[in-house]
């Protein structure tokens, strides 16, 4: 407790420096250094949690996520990165509990819209969870894992033209995109198949 708060904001900026740049066990390690001080620091256990979710470390990233909400249990951020966990391991009740209430405390934000949407899609309220996703897509139209999320809700629903759109607004940001690619050839060949499909069913 001794250390003056700026110096645990500059170790907190040194992290998310790392993290971006992709070194997440450094990142973690900072963070870590934070916590030796002060146990219930919410912010270091958040950066914690997310970076062990960029290592797809789904168990740790709940440990530290858990911690981060006893010491704040009103931080936005923190819901969202254990919604986004269950998310991951396709826990889709707890996903959506924890990303209703990150909504609540953070209302209209695309990335906590998008990540919603896809955890009630995918929870079989298909419907609401198009609609939320198609509502984080105004907020923010030319973000890449919303028009790939969505694209992929569609594409599931069996609206291909749709999906196809989606995937080449991807495109148009990301041309390097492989999997967006992929998702285009799934578009072409499951629309073919299912259009072969009414085609034989019409002539029973």
């Amino acid at each position: 407790m001794n250390q003056d708060w700026n110096d645990y904001s500059n170790l907190i900026g040194e992290a998310d420096r790392l993290k971006a740049s992709g070194e997440h066990n450094e990142a973690i390690r900072v963070c870590e250094k934070i916590l030796l001080s002060d146990l219930d620091h919410p912010q270091a256990y958040e950066e914690i949690g997310d970076n062990y979710l960029s290592l797809r470390d789904y168990e740790k990233a709940e440990k530290a996520l858990t911690q981060a909400l006893r010491v704040n249990p009103g931080s936005a951020n923190a819901h969202y990165l254990i919604g986004f966990t269950h998310s991951a391991l396709g826990n889709w009740p707890e996903s959506i509990a924890h990303l209703e209430t990150a909504h609540q405390l953070q209302p209209n934000h695309p990335e906590i819209l998008r990540c919603l949407g896809w955890s009630i899609f995918h929870s079989g309220e298909r419907q609401q969870g198009l609609v939320l996703l198609e509502r984080a897509l105004n907020l923010s139209p030319r973000d890449p894992l919303i028009l790939s999320d969505l694209g992929l809700c569609y594409l599931n629903h069996k609206e291909f033209d749709r999906a196809n759109n989606l995937f080449l607004q991807v495109l148009e940001i990301e041309p390097d995109n492989q999997k967006v690619q992929e998702c285009l050839q799934a578009v072409k060949f499951f629309k073919n198949e299912f259009r072969k499909l009414r085609e034989f069913k019409k002539n029973q």
